[in-house]
């Protein structure tokens, strides 16, 4: 069985202030993939770099810094050395940190920070063509025989069971049309939202916003992360999870367990 974890931390060093380390020991995950760490390679000390995991071991790590400071960025815990890691090789999104990509040889594993697409659509073409991008991986890693997880912060709530508050927030960054349909596109060539795969119960969130300080108390929240596999993969899945117990970010974990 593999297991593994994903956690958009909102800044890598703070959350470690809140449990992060003993948080990452007690997953017993083979994957942990995270996401918005905000620091650059200099600032990761040798725990961050390597933490304890459950059976004594210590984790491998792997890294997308953001060129600008502060922000972006993802990493990926592992215990078993892949074949290889990469970004996307594309300058724009591997400029901002936003994949880890490892190679198992059969199978895929993708941390990935979806961008936000900003007030106003801002960003949202910048979104989209990320969006793509992570698609046209996908489908070229598929044609190849192999499985792929991609697991992150899409920053989409794909459907209005999706976040709490659907109607006041239609034309809202992370709600927006276009972001829905590409979703709508990710989900129709048989990608699988392996949450929904196994739960349709409405309130099940993995982000609530700082700026309303009861938000996350009232669970008034949106689900942005996902733990998402091709179709050839759906035998496989046992089990995936919201984790909104888990304190230190403005998200929670999310988790899948897969029979290999």
């Amino acid at each position: 069985m593999i297991k593994s974890f994903s956690w958009n931390v909102n800044g890598l060093r703070a959350c470690a202030e809140k449990g992060f380390i003993d948080w990452v020991e007690m997953t017993a995950a083979d994957f942990i993939c995270i996401q918005e760490i905000k620091l650059q390679e200099p600032q990761l000390t040798d725990e961050l770099r390597h933490p304890m995991a459950f059976n004594g071991k210590r984790y491998d790590s792997y890294w997308a810094f953001s060129e600008k400071k502060g922000y972006s960025g993802t990493g990926l815990y592992v215990l078993r050395e892949p074949v290889s890691v990469t970004g996307l090789g594309i300058s724009e999104f591997d400029s901002e940190g936003r994949t880890v990509i490892a190679d198992y040889g059969g199978f895929l594993i993708i941390s990935a920070y979806f961008p936000n697409s900003q007030e106003a659509g801002m960003r949202l073409d910048y979104k989209l063509r990320f969006c793509d991008a992570i698609l046209e991986l996908c489908n070229f890693e598929r044609s190849k025989g192999k499985h792929v997880i991609v697991a992150g912060d899409f920053n989409i709530a794909h459907k209005p069971i999706d976040l709490a508050r659907p109607e006041q927030n239609e034309g809202n960054a992370g709600y927006l049309p276009e972001e829905r349909a590409w979703m709508d596109k990710f989900i129709s060539i048989g990608y699988i939202d392996t949450f929904r795969w196994f739960c349709k119960e409405p309130g099940r969130y993995t982000w609530w916003s700082y700026r309303s300080p009861k938000a996350r108390e009232k669970n008034i929240g949106w689900r942005l992360d996902y733990h998402c596999v091709d179709p050839e993969f759906s035998s496989a899945l046992l089990a995936a999870d919201i984790h909104a117990e888990i304190m230190g970010s403005d998200h929670c974990p999310v988790s899948l367990f897969l029979d290999l």
